[in-house]
């Protein structure tokens, strides 16, 4: 008689496993920024919040753009009467 109620016992809880609702799947996670590798981790050197590059596995920084040039040199300096 036991070997029957826990035979009953599993039919049941199978029976309502099978209508139990199944959860979503998870969302995949966001493209990279353009530029950026697949696998990066977004980095913001300045701390301003805005993402300014990415670090690879490796550890190694790259930025989205390239630095600013330097400041043009000064003009040259004027001598004598006429400049």
């Amino acid at each position: 008689m036991r070997y029957r109620s826990i035979m009953l016992a599993a039919c049941g809880m199978m029976m309502l496993g099978a209508c139990a609702k199944k959860a979503p799947p998870a969302p995949p996670p966001p493209p990279p920024p353009p530029g950026a590798v697949a696998g990066s981790h977004a980095a913001d050197r300045d701390g301003d919040g805005i993402v300014d590059g990415y670090y690879t596995s490796d550890g190694i920084y790259h930025p989205y753009a390239p630095p600013a040039p330097p400041p043009p040199p000064p003009a040259p300096t004027r001598r004598g009467e006429r400049g």
